[in-house]
Parts: C-alpha cells; structure tokens; sequence
C-alpha cells in the first residue's frame, strides 16, 4: 500500500512525485479545506473562544479523495507550507482524516528540490500545536473584528463596508500621509549652482554654493538673495582651497526577505506586492525545465529571515570563485543578522541550483517569473560577494567671500556591483572629478540661481508602504500584499499612477474609526497583537489568553460606539467630476453601487440621469475607428473594447498603444511575449516591442 503525501498545491504534485518514486502517492488539499462559514461569527464568547469549523465550500470532492486514499494508506504525510498557515492546514488535514495528534506525520520543504523533499521526508514530527494556535488565534481575531466591527459600519457609514484588524492600521496610515500633504506649506529656498572646469574647453563639473568662507551656513530664500551673491562671485576667481580624498565602502544588501522582495520589484519593475508574489509562488512550486524536469527554483518565499544555509553559501561561493575571481569574494564570510522580531523558521529567499542562471531559463519562465527569479538569483549572489569600494573627493572651492562644493567619486573595485545594484527611492548620482590640487584657479563657465520649493511627503506606493509594514511590526510576510490589494478592493484606497492615495470612504471610515475604535487603527496597539501571536507560536503565551486580553475591552468598546452613534449617520461626500449632465447641464458626481462605481447627476433627486464611467485609453478601434476604452469583466478582469460599443462588439486583451501600423494606419496593440501588432486581421503587421513601450504597456496593466 502507498504511503499518501499531502501537498497545497496541485501544481507541486509533479515535482514531489519524481522525487519521492515508487511507493508514494502524492495528491493536494488546494489550500485551505475548512475554515469558519461565512454568515456566522462561528466562534464561542464563553471564555474559551472555541472556533467552530466547517468544510470549505467546493472542497468536498476533495475532502472524498483525500479520505478514501488515506483509508488505503499505510501511512500518511502532511506536506504543506512551511509556515503558520502551512501548520493549520496539517492539523486541519489531521482532524478530516482521523490522524492522532502524536503520530508524527508533519514533514516540511523550504524548497521543492530532490534533496529537500528526501531531506523533509527523513524529518517528519508531530504537528505543532502552538503554531496552529497562533494562525487559529489571527483568524478569530480577525474574525471578531470584523464581524463585530463591520455591521457597526454597515449601519453608521455605507452597507457593504468591512473593517479589518490590520486593514484599517493600513488605510489610516495612507489617510494620514494624505493630511501631511494636504497641510504642507510649501517654502521657497534657492540654491547656486556653478559648472567650473581645469581649462575653458575642458569637461565640465559642478559644484554648489555651500557656506561662507568663514564656515557659516547659506539659506538662501528668495531670488533677490540669490541675485545678490551671484553678483558677488560671478567675476571673482574661483581657487581650489581643499581636497579631501578617501574611499567608501559600500556592502551589499542581504538576501531577499517578503518585504525587501516585493520593494525591489515594486521599485525596479512597478511591480504591485500581489503580482510579484503570484511570480515568486511558480517558482517555487516548480517550473518544467527541458532536460531537467519540473523542479522547484527558489526556496520558501514567505520569510523575514536573512539566514541562508552553509550548502548554499559554499555553492554561491564556489559559483563566484569560477565566475568573477577569488577577489570577488569577501575575506571573511558575510553573516547578516536576523531582526529580533522576525520568524527565523525558515531561510532567506534564494535559488536552489545557482547554477541554473537567469540566461538558462529566459525561455522557459513567464516575463514576471524570469524578472523575479532574476532578482533574487542575482541578490543572493550579491550578498556573498565583496565590497565596493569608490575613491571619493571632496572639493571645496573659494570665490569672492563663499565657498562652493564638489563630490564625485570613482569606482576603485566594483566588487558585488559588478552583478546587482539594489535599488532605492533616492538613487545617487555622483560622477568623478578631475584631479585637482589646492590653489588651483578654475574657469568659470557657468553661474546659476536655481528657484526650489520644499516638497510635501510622497504618498506611499508599494514598496514604501511595506516598509513602514515591516519596520512598524504591521502585519506578517504573508499578509502584506494581500492586505494591499484588499484596502483597494474594498474601495478604501485607490491607486494614481504608481501611488496609493484614499478615497473619499477611505477617509470618512477611517476618521470615525480614529474617533470611535482608537486602538484598532494604532499601529503600536496592532503591532503589539502581532508580538502576542508570536509568543503563542513560541509557547510562552496560549491562544486563549490573547484573545481574552482583546476581546472584552473590544466589546466595550462597540458597546460605547453605538450609543455615542444613536441616532448619527456619518455621510460620505460625493466626488465632484466636470463632467457635465447631458439631460440638467448639473455637474456629474461619482457614487458606488451593487456593481461598482458609476456617474450620476448631481441634481438627484429630480434629476435621476446615470451614466457608466468610461476610462478611454490611447488608440481606436480596429473595426469602427471610434475610441477604445478600458473595461472590466465580472471577475474584475481589465479589458478593452470599442466605445460604441453595442453597436461595434470589438474587444480585446490586448493593451492599446499611441502607435500606428505603418501598413494601414491603424491603431497598434501590446500583446503578450513583448509583440506590438495591428489588430486588423485583413493586415496582421508585427514587431517587437521596444523598451520604452513595455515599460508603458506595463504601467497600464498596473
């Protein structure tokens, strides 16, 4: 008889098969196969806050396959996730299929590889019950907020609405950042910038205004000031007075963890939290390799753990020995140290084979998959590799009774930067100076007063939103991007650009929330519920205690809402367009309904004229020559289609561009595989999309 392997993922069937053979049958729960039913609390407020499971709907199928296998079997295996959540489906498998609590069934990979499946089929333990306490108790947190909270909002805001434990933290903090913006008062300063050069035709360059000779700091506020001093130094000489020289070194980034994963490829590529974890998953789950198999090609990627093994780290040594040269290689081994409050279950995000190099798999991946297996394949080496070291000058600059400042550096060994540069919101760019030496004259070649306003705070965008997740203790790895993608599905949060920015319910939800549930938007008080979840996963806090500690001064709580809201309703602004209604000539308003959001007048109620939101793209229709516009199917798809549509059907998934066939005149379409091509079947003209062009198709499916 079989030995039965319980996976998640079908798709990890394949490879877990081939590397266990003969003797085992490996089949998956897809995810979750009980859960608390939807239309219920389904969670006991008798002290011992006992959930009360049911089957997942659909998974009944399933749940029959599963059960009669396990009946067949001489011995079953728990396979799933290496995490919390992983933990809770294993316990969950355990109870539907009548399994003892000491049998020790629960096997983990942190890798879908030949040697970590024989490696975690040789290590099988008990299930451990504070990890699936710990998920239990997130979820009946998350629960009771929200099927407690979420009706209070039904009735005082707009039906529909829902709130969330680490949801709405995550909403106050985008409404937040809009107040800081809104209140900002911008002040105007100046700078003086000079472009000096060795000789009048020699390169040139810069340098800025700094202090006074006599070392007191320059503000300059307006343009008058800036005039004054321009005055002054434009016909003086300007004289080397100091060079500083010295070198920087510069070390690399650590591997991969969720967060540092989903910034880089939000900041590289626009990339939201969601899609680059869809990406990250496939690699993990495993990809068919053409002469290699279906295999897995990174390591677990929900982790906030920078630790990576010692077969890896003699691996990726080995790889840039051969590759780059011993030189390349750190004198001692680079450790990089954990934060204090991460789970350290698990290792860093890396490949599995460093020999399987992006060049080898460009074919064979998904554009996403190979952009992300690309990051993390070149992070990981980067992070074993030297230094970089710059030789830097600094230059100060006499003219008249000021001094002006020139940086630059040169790259004395590019160490790891000779594979991966990581990036950053601010990104620096210093170039060489000449070689100068003190009393040296200089040439003049151009004087300026640059006008500057300072600038309000950026609104957050994927990456730098998860930043403040991680750094602020919001949050899980697991949650991030999906906490992300929820506050914009339930249109408390919408995107602008690449930008996250609230809408109007957005901002009304959450002022009346700041007013009446202070402690479940505080990020300390949301982040200190985290800190309680991991002591029930280490054991040295139990799931009952938690709860009690939330739950009673949380009713209270609602208890003192809905009195203070007798009889209130909070009212939620329309959102003013210009655009104009076709029947009263009133502006037109943006409201919400069963269906999502549409235009109607704002004349209501004597005037009852609604209008669809028509979003029109670049580019016309191939048949009609009308507008194209963007549309969305019921699933929440984003397609495209004609705007006189219904006289005119057409639609498609393609991207409309600003470009044209050059053999009919007709609108060109981004398509999958990097093709940009005319959808007239009668031209069918191609090409290949150019670099700028797939940079904007893919800031459009954003």
């Amino acid at each position: 008889m079989a030995k039965l392997v319980i996976v998640e993922s079908p798709s990890k069937i394949k490879s877990v098969q081939k590397y266990l053979g003969a003797g085992y049958e490996v089949m998956a729960s897809v995810g979750h196969i009980r859960d608390l039913p939807k239309k219920a609390l389904s969670v006991s407020t008798d002290g011992k806050f006992t959930p009360k499971y049911v089957n997942s709907p659909g998974k009944e199928e399933v749940i029959k396959k599963l059960q009669d296998a396990a009946a067949k079997s001489d011995r079953v295996y728990l396979a799933t996730d290496p995490d919390r959540e992983g933990e809770a489906i294993a316990w969950h498998l355990a109870q539907l299929l009548a399994l003892s609590d000491e049998e020790q069934n629960r096997i983990t990979f942190n890798a879908i590889t030949k040697n970590a499946v024989q490696e975690g089929l040789q290590h099988p333990r008990t299930i451990d019950k504070n990890l699936v306490d710990a998920q239990q108790a997130r979820r009946v947190l998350d629960r009771i907020v929200g099927y407690k909270l979420s009706p209070f909002l039904w009735k005082k805001v707009r039906r529909g609405l829902s709130a969330g434990r680490v949801q709405s933290v995550v909403v106050r903090l985008i409404v937040d950042r809009e107040k800081e913006i809104r209140a900002f008062v911008p002040e105007e300063y100046w700078s003086l910038d000079a472009k000096l050069s060795e000789k009048a035709n020699s390169r040139m360059f810069a340098a800025k205004l700094n202090t006074t000779l006599a070392g007191e700091k320059i503000e300059i506020h307006n343009g008058e000031q800036a005039e004054a001093i321009r005055n002054a130094v434009e016909h003086a000489d300007f004289v080397v007075q100091t060079v500083k020289k010295g070198t920087r070194t510069q070390q690399p980034a650590p591997p991969f963890i969720t967060s540092t994963l989903q910034q880089d490829a939000a900041r590289k590529f626009g990339m939201t939290g969601e899609r680059t974890m869809r990406a990250a998953q496939g690699l993990y789950e495993g990809v068919d390799i053409p002469g290699v198999g279906t295999t897995g090609l990174i390591t677990y990627m929900r982790t906030d753990s920078v630790r990576i093994s010692e077969e890896a780290r003699a691996a990726g040594n080995a790889y840039i020995k051969d590759t780059f040269g011993e030189k390349y290689l750190p004198q001692k081994p680079r450790y990089y140290k954990t934060r204090a409050s991460a789970q350290d279950g698990h290792e860093a995000i890396r490949p599995t084979m460093i020999e399987m190099t992006p060049d080898k798999l460009k074919g064979t991946l998904t554009g996403d998959q190979f952009k992300i297996y690309k990051l993390i394949w070149e992070r990981f080496l980067a992070s074993l590799m030297a230094a970089c070291v710059k030789n830097t000058q600094t230059v100060d600059i006499a003219a008249a009774d000021y001094l002006f400042r020139a940086t630059g550096f040169s790259v004395k060994f590019d160490g790891y930067t000779a594979l991966y540069q990581e990036s950053t919101d601010e990104e620096e760019d210093l170039k060489a100076l000449p070689d100068l030496t003190e009393g040296q004259k200089l040439h003049l070649r151009e004087l300026t007063g640059n006008q500057h306003f300072t600038q309000p705070p950026a609104r957050y965008n994927d990456a730098t939103l998860t930043e403040v997740m991680e750094k602020t203790g919001i949050g899980r790895p697991s949650t991030y991007a999906t906490t992300i993608a929820t506050v914009i599905k339930r249109e408390y949060v919408e995107r602008e650009k690449k930008t996250l920015k609230p809408t109007v319910l957005g901002e009304v939800t959450t002022e009346l929330m700041c007013d009446l549930f202070k402690e479940i938007v505080d990020t300390k008080f949301t982040a200190s519920m985290e800190e309680d979840l991991d002591k029930v996963a280490d054991g040295t806090k139990t799931y009952v205690e938690t709860l009690d500690k939330f739950y009673d001064p949380f009713m209270n709580t609602i208890a003192a809402a809905e009195k203070k809201m007798e009889g209130k309703h909070a009212k939620i602004p329309d959102e003013v367009t210009d655009e104009l209604c076709p029947n009263c000539g009133k502006n037109m308003v943006i409201k919400s309904g069963r269906f999502g959001k549409f235009l109607a007048c704002s004349g209501y109620p004597e005037c009852k004229t609604t209008k669809p939101i028509v979003v029109r793209t670049e580019g016309n229709c191939p048949v009609c020559g009308k507008p194209m516009v963007e549309r969305k199917s019921k699933k929440g798809y984003k397609y495209f289609g004609c705007e006189g549509y219904p006289e005119c059907k057409y639609m498609t998934w393609d991207t409309p561009t600003k470009e044209t066939c050059p053999n009919c005149g007709k609108t060109l379409f981004k398509r999958r595989g990097g093709i940009i091509g005319c959808n007239d079947e009668a031209c069918g003209f191609e090409k290949k999309a150019t670099r700028k062009s797939r940079k904007k198709a893919e800031e459009t499916d954003e």
